[in-house]
């Protein structure tokens, strides 16, 4: 659990309070230097870690915050039996090049008249936002507040939540905020499995069962490189791999456009939006195996 006394002048301070965060990045901003920032909810590993060294090579300092956030819970989630994993997340990260842990409490986040919620941007509708009523108005608010509450000039994502990636994305298009976004490639274990805090659910027996995902995945994008562009026919390569590993449920395996998440009315289409190697198509993927939901993804380029 969190220490009771937080110690401000260690190499790694770690600060709950969001006024004194604030100061933290704006001293260190007057001083002329970039800060980049990375969110998490804590229960670290390897792909979170890949996101702080990215950020590291982004700018002079680095901010990682620590918050498990209940807004973003819907009432039958598992908010509660989330990993919390607080004095492992401060060894790692006391091994990375981190200047400042940011670890509110939730009071300190959300007074006890707490009231304004962000209404998230369009690409928040389809998907998961169909699946997880209010899911993405809470990681707005949240990702809002921790904007303001550590100002930035990059925040860095992990491509793997692709649709929070995006939602995040347009919410700073449409509100002119000054930081940039920065999305980093999926971080897979040896096997091909997405790495994410939820994994620790998973039996090992049922581990085989969750890398039909990647499998499908996988499927995917060797079938668009033979040439099928009917997004149809993909996605339905996907549920079939899918049932062959025998995964529990399948709440989506949908191939769609890569910024608006739409489906595909026509072909795909030959070439990107530019020159710079922009996907043609995102293949994603929500699926259930031994009670727990797995998210993957993988651009078609």
């Amino acid at each position: 659990m969190r220490p009771q006394s937080i110690d401000r002048t260690a190499p790694m301070p770690v600060i709950d309070a969001p006024w004194e965060a604030r100061a933290w990045v704006r001293e260190r901003n007057a001083q002329g230097r970039r800060v980049a920032f990375v969110p998490t909810m804590g229960a670290l590993h390897e792909g979170h870690l890949s996101l702080v060294r990215r950020a590291s090579e982004l700018a002079d300092d680095v901010v990682v915050s620590v918050f498990v956030n209940p807004t973003q819970f819907g009432p039958n989630e598992d908010f509660a039996r989330y990993p919390r994993t607080w004095d492992q997340d401060l060894t790692l990260l006391s091994q990375e090049r981190v200047g400042m842990v940011f670890a509110p409490r939730p009071d300190q986040m959300y007074g006890p008249r707490f009231s304004t919620l962000v209404s998230p941007p369009a690409v928040a509708l389809p998907w998961e936002g169909e699946i997880r009523a209010g899911h993405f108005q809470g990681v707005c608010t949240v990702v809002l507040k921790l904007f303001q509450i550590v100002p930035a000039q990059v925040a860095v994502f992990g491509q793997k939540d692709y649709q929070q990636a995006r939602v995040i994305s347009d919410m700073v298009d449409d509100l002119n905020l000054d930081i940039a976004v920065d999305v980093y490639p999926t971080v897979r274990d040896a096997d091909g499995l997405a790495l994410s805090s939820r994994n620790r659910y998973l039996p090992a027996a049922d581990r085989d069962r969750a890398l039909g995902l990647s499998r499908a995945l996988e499927l995917v994008e060797r079938r668009y490189r033979e040439g099928v562009r009917d997004a149809g026919e993909l996605e339905a390569s996907m549920v079939e791999e899918l049932n062959r590993a025998a995964v529990d449920s399948i709440d989506y395996a949908v191939v769609v456009d890569p910024l608006t998440l739409s489906p595909f009315t026509a072909p795909l289409p030959e070439a990107g939006r530019g020159s710079g190697g922009e996907p043609i198509a995102v293949a994603l993927i929500t699926a259930r195996v031994a009670g727990t939901r797995l998210l993957d993804n993988r651009l078609l380029r």
